[in-house]
């Protein structure tokens, strides 16, 4: 019999019928051989995931496996890598000499990656470090070629093993030496050591952390409900996976038309509001909406069972109607960020296959319904990663927190990991923390269930873009989607890159109107106004129009100075009824709360 407890006590007004108990597809087998057999099985590759970080050692030695055996057999493709090293050490050379001749800079002969920041510092120009740093570039772009390019080898396989090539020599990096970087010696120099010292007694600190399983602690000075998730409002329902949280107005008067929000259940729901000055909610207030947000609930192993049809019943669903319920209105803007734009566009199938026509709008923030393209996170996405991972969650009953960030920051080591290992420990420093990082480290964990249904009919099969994700037993399509979509992409997304988003055009028959905006997952999204070197481009597309790709979208759309929320807020406005309500009549009634914003499931750890 399934467990029904929740992480915390539920309030008395979650009714039974919100609790949908079930068995595991485990405990319906029964306790035969073949049974313990699987049990013994996955126990083992639980137990290997420990060590790996959930990476599957099968999926990497099939990778591996695939290129050097067809880089083995193709003669062609190694006399030009030996070609390609000998030209890159000639031009070494003649950059060396170069530079013994003239005893200054010199133009270099490979420079870095746009996104590459390592070696920026003018430090970095001196001898010995150019020559090191030069070397070091020119390794990296002949292993790219060493990596790419061979005849025979799956994409995929490709992709794995150039990103761990890429990985390898992120590791070794000059800069992540104290006798190879020149600006840790010069820090070196001014403190007379100190730093290292300092650095020291960072690392020990953050082992101490490690060994007590303390490994992300939110800052001092972002307290949630009080520095950060701050927007007053009330809880206004709450089942056994969501509250429901209504803003208070903050105009005299209000649109009737208001905005569901559904932020990703991968963190906490406040990277939609964060600070005051920089909150989406508080905006959207501003502008005159009638704000409604989803806060998820952090699934323990209790939850294990939950899966991707309770998410949608029990939270998108759910809060759909209860926001009718409580305004009266019969059509809502809804409005999705990553995995919450997912599961709202599942709904938004669903909806149009059965008649449901509640949704006035629909927002989609760096949210993919096609995951061909979904960025370096597919790298790993295969049978074999994606049993492995189902392994380990079979065992703990969720993903945990810090194997998630974990897998992030593997996408963006150099960035994530090493860069911060040279500034805090080879520096001294540790980052002053802001908002978003506060929101960054409250993580939350997922069920087993909804996880693995996840990976594998989203991620592996990518049912929902090809026409064969069921809902209530019967597929949704795309394609009956009608409802004017506002979808936003960023420059720089790891996690959902803006080609990927893009596919809104070719999914939906609806009005499109998409957004490509500077910066990366997050913080293209948390792009208020006055946010300093902002840009963005925007388009709007009919149903009829022509498909243009994202190429000639992007050369076609001119880029503007600025933040895209204020586009964002005249097309909902252009959408919504022109007759307003007095605030007070759409202010939250105390009668109908269960608390204060943010409420419970926010603070669950």
């Amino acid at each position: 019999m399934a467990k029904l407890k929740v992480g915390q006590a539920m309030n008395k007004e979650v009714r039974e019928s919100d609790i949908k108990p079930t068995i595991s597809s485990d405990a319906q087998q029964g306790f035969d051989s073949s049974f313990l057999t699987e049990i013994t099985d996955r126990a083992l590759r639980a137990l290997l995931a420990r060590g790996t970080g959930g990476i599957a050692p099968t999926a990497l030695n099939a990778a591996w496996s695939d290129w050097a055996i067809h880089l083995a057999t193709s003669p062609g493709k190694q006399t030009r890598l030996v070609e390609k090293a000998m030209r890159k050490t000639i031009r070494l050379q003649q950059y060396a000499l170069r530079c013994a001749l003239s005893g200054g800079e010199n133009e270099p002969c490979i420079e870095p990656l746009r996104q590459d920041r390592r070696f920026r510092a003018p430090e970095w120009q001196t001898p010995p470090f150019n020559i090191l740093h030069q070397t070091f570039l020119l390794q990296q772009q002949w292993w790219w070629n060493a990596t790419t390019g061979v005849r025979g080898v799956t994409r995929q396989h490709e992709r794995v093993v150039e990103f761990m090539a890429r990985q390898l020599l992120d590791m070794t990096s000059p800069t992540n030496f104290i006798a190879t970087n020149p600006e840790v010696l010069a820090r070196i120099a001014s403190t007379g050591g100190a730093n290292l010292f300092q650095g020291a007694l960072n690392f020990f600190e953050d082992v101490q952390k490690a060994a007590s399983g303390q490994t992300r602690e939110i800052p001092e000075g972002f307290e949630v409900g009080r520095d950060v998730a701050t927007t007053p409002g009330k809880v206004v329902m709450r089942n056994r996976l969501i509250e429901l949280i209504q803003y208070e107005p903050t105009t005299e008067t209000v649109h009737p038309e208001p905005v569901l929000i559904t932020p990703a259940w991968i963190m906490k729901y406040y990277i939609l509001d964060l600070s005051p000055e920089n909150s989406l909610v508080q905006y959207l207030l501003d502008q005159g909406f009638r704000v409604f947000m989803i806060s998820w609930l952090n699934p323990g192993p209790d939850d294990r069972d939950l899966g991707m049809d309770d998410y949608r019943q029990l939270g998108q669903m759910a809060a759909l109607d209860r926001v009718e319920e409580i305004t009266g209105v019969s059509r809502i803007h809804a409005c999705g960020y990553c995995l919450g734009g997912t599961m709202l566009t599942i709904a938004a199938a669903a909806m149009a296959r059965d008649g449901d026509p509640r949704l006035g709008s629909l927002t989609l923030l760096a949210a993919q319904s096609d995951f061909t393209e979904a960025g370096e996170l597919m790298l790993f996405i295969n049978e074999s990663q994606v049993s492995f991972l189902e392994d380990m969650m079979w065992e703990q009953g969720v993903l945990d927190t810090h194997q998630m960030a974990g897998a992030f920051q593997l996408l963006r080591s150099a960035d994530l990991v090493w860069s911060r290992i040279v500034r805090e420990y080879l520096m001294g420093e540790r980052s002053v923390p802001n908002d978003l990082m506060a929101w960054n480290a409250d993580a939350t964990r997922m069920p087993y269930r909804m996880h693995s249904e996840y990976l594998r009919a989203l991620l592996l099969e990518n049912q929902l873009a090809s026409g064969r994700y069921r809902v209530d037993s019967s597929v949704v399509a795309l394609s009956d989607i009608q409802t004017p979509v506002f979808a936003v992409g960023t420059e720089t997304d790891h996690v959902a890159p803006w080609r990927s988003v893009h596919k809104v055009h070719l999914l939906f028959d609806a009005e499109v109107t998409f957004v490509l905006t500077s910066g990366g997952h997050n913080a293209g999204i948390v792009s208020e106004p006055g946010h300093r070197g902002r840009h963005f481009r925007i388009a709007t597309t009919s149903a009829d129009a022509p498909y243009r790709d994202p190429t000639t979208w992007e050369a076609t759309a001119l880029p503007e100075d600025g933040s895209w929320w204020p586009a964002w807020s005249a097309w909902l406005k252009q959408r919504s009824s022109a007759q307003d309500l007095p605030a007070k009549d759409a202010t939250v009634d105390a009668g109908q709360a269960l608390g204060d914003a943010p409420g419970q499931y926010v603070h669950q750890e």
